[in-house]
């Protein structure tokens, strides 16, 4: 599994939101986007971290950034997800994990002392021109937001 730096190209995607819409890449071009992975929606860390995105998003859009979150999750269950928890920003399905993986945020990685496979907690920040700005793995979803604000020079709100 081989993850992305900084200054790499974002490997283009095309997936499908809650409503059931084609979301690419390619659509963010000439702005900031902010790509993070969760491992499942309405769980309480992914919850705690949609929320936090979700609160901070106004922030983020006044820097010119954009967000996305990205889950195995079919589409209806992140509908469900956003009218619950009033998110304002899409929320993409990778069912099949490949996209995950191609940006290293699906593979081995360590649950309760085992290695499983699954989701990585990540965030990736993609550049206007599509190149990587930031990426992080192995997040904790308490504090992440913030912290990717303080990296990215974001005043928290």
């Amino acid at each position: 599994m081989s993850r992305l730096s900084v200054g790499d190209t974002a490997p283009e995607f095309t997936l499908v939101n809650q409503d059931g819409k084609s979301v690419s890449l390619s659509d963010f071009r000439g702005q900031r986007v902010v790509v993070y992975f969760y491992p499942a929606a309405m769980t309480p860390g992914c919850t705690t971290e949609a929320c936090d995105f979700r609160d901070s998003l106004s922030a983020l859009k006044a820097a010119g950034i954009a967000v996305v979150g990205i889950s195995p999750d079919k589409p209806k269950k992140l509908q469900q997800f956003i009218e619950k928890e009033g998110l304002n920003f899409d929320l993409l399905s990778d069912e099949d994990k490949t996209m995950m993986t191609e940006w290293g945020a699906f593979g081995e990685k360590k649950n309760y002392g085992k290695v499983v496979q699954g989701v990585i907690r990540s965030t990736v920040v993609v550049d206007a021109e599509g190149k990587v700005e930031l990426a992080q793995y192995n997040v904790k979803a308490t504090g992440h937001v913030a912290r990717v604000r303080k990296e990215l020079g974001i005043d928290a709100a």
